[in-house]
């Protein structure tokens, strides 16, 4: 049965033993597998970094090239767009020019306008059929005849011979016959109504002077003496005034054409100016759009250049700061192995020594120790020479944890109480000052339990 028991155990240390040092071993391989990795990533990033480097110098040649060709190109667009502001300033000069003629134009024109548009009203008044009613009249009014006069002036249609009238001696004699010619053109009204008013000259105007000195060269006796046909004398007042006015307003005008001819020519500079500009800005746009390609590229260069030293920097600080832990490591992970392949004889003493020197004194125990080590050296069991049991089975805190509780702290009040926890069967402590009895209730103490006596 003891033997069974010493099995059972065995297989029990054997496992713990084995699962602990493997999943120490794991760590430090672990450990060691990640400074290799490191080791390698250095290497392969100063590579990559060497490669980014050159990139790197070929982006920036590419970019100094293209921002060459930019500055060029930009420095012309310059040149066309200072080009397109003075045509563009010349234009405005111009138009601020025509609009200031225009304004001192229509305001002298505006005064005219009353008058204009009351001879135009008159003209209304008169019908087709009152123009019929005068050129029908065996004898007509001598002031009718004075106006009809006056419209032939302004048209500038040719006049009887200038001959004193019999019936009236302070006129001339009117032109009948030659106004009523122009009467009976059919759009007679109609070339009242559009009568080039910019054809009159001072001549023209001189000649209606005497004609509208006369006393009775009023709209009112116009009205009397020929009702609605009157409108014909207020119109021809009324050309005559515009005259006057139109007269200063006339060299206005012809610069304002002048001024206008400019005005197309310069339009017509701006819009090839502006053309050649519009090609030269897209010209820029493209080099722009270029050069903003190649300065991503290089940035993107330089970011990923940079993300490698770092990764490169942690890397290297990682390894340099373990380089001493590594050999440790290095170490410790060939003796897990050789731990794990003296296992066998190790557990046999540790479990040898749980089952069977459990009665023994100290100094008898070691010389089982020592025996059983005899015994695995004529087996060819691997073990450790300087096995230490109580480091074998448990840990320092575990140690200290008993001391707390009341065990004392000599090697053979720990190994005792090592085989009070480890063995497989219940343990009979010969106990005469009763330590060990007081560390047990004190370490049990949380487990509830029962002591008795037989």
């Amino acid at each position: 049965k003891s033997y069974l028991s010493f099995l059972n155990g065995y297989k029990t240390v054997y496992s713990d033993k084995h699962k602990e040092i493997k999943e120490l071993a794991m760590r430090m391989d672990s450990g060691l597998e990640k400074l290799q990795e490191a080791s390698e990533s250095v290497a392969t990033l100063s590579l990559e970094l060497v490669e980014k480097d050159k990139e790197l110098a070929v982006a920036s040649v590419e970019a100094e090239a293209v921002l060459a060709d930019v500055t060029v190109k930009a420095q012309g667009a310059e040149v066309i767009k200072a080009q397109v502001q003075g045509v563009k300033d010349k234009a405005q000069a111009l138009v601020d020019l025509i609009n200031a003629d225009k304004e001192v134009a229509e305001a002298k024109l505006e005064a005219a306008e009353p008058a204009l548009q009351a001879a135009e009203q008159a003209l209304l008044t008169i019908k087709p059929s009152d123009i019929s009613t005068v050129r029908k009249l065996a004898k007509p009014p001598h002031l009718i005849m004075r106006i009809m006069d006056c419209v032939l002036i302004l048209f500038q249609n040719k006049l009887g011979r200038v001959i004193r009238d019999t019936d009236k001696p302070q006129f001339n004699k009117p032109s009948w016959s030659d106004a009523l010619k122009v009467m009976g053109n059919a759009n007679f009204l109609a070339n009242l109504q559009n009568f080039p008013k910019d054809s009159m000259n001072d001549e023209t105007v001189e000649l209606l002077e005497a004609y509208f000195q006369a006393e009775d060269y009023s709209y009112e006796t116009a009205k009397k003496v020929c009702g609605d046909v009157a409108g014909l004398m207020s119109w021809t007042k009324a050309m005559a005034d515009f005259f006057a006015i139109n007269k200063e307003v006339l060299p206005l005008k012809a610069n304002l054409f002048i001024q206008e001819q400019k005005l197309e020519v310069a339009m017509t500079e701006l819009e090839n100016a502006q053309a050649q500009l519009d090609e030269k800005q897209a010209e820029l746009d493209v080099v722009k759009a270029i050069y903003d390609n190649a300065m991503r590229k290089k940035q993107q260069l330089i970011d990923d250049a940079d993300m490698c030293k770092r990764r490169m920097e942690a890397a290297t600080t990682l390894i340099n700061g373990l380089s001493g832990e590594k050999i440790r490591w290095t170490e410790e992970s060939l003796e897990f192995k050789a731990m794990i392949k003296r296992l066998a004889g190790d557990g046999l003493l540790a479990v040898a020594f749980l089952c069977y020197s459990g009665p023994f004194n100290q100094r008898y125990r070691a010389f089982l120790f020592e025996k059983w080590k005899t015994d695995l050296r004529k087996n060819d069991i691997p073990f450790k020479e300087d096995l230490d049991t109580i480091n074998f089975l448990v840990t320092q805190t575990q140690i200290g944890e008993w001391n707390l509780q009341g065990l004392p702290n000599d090697e053979l009040s720990i190994q005792n109480g090592i085989i009070c926890t480890k063995a497989s069967r219940y343990p009979l402590l010969v106990d005469p000052q009763g330590q060990g009895k007081s560390w047990i209730k004190k370490k049990e103490d949380s487990s509830s339990m029962v002591t008795t006596n037989l």
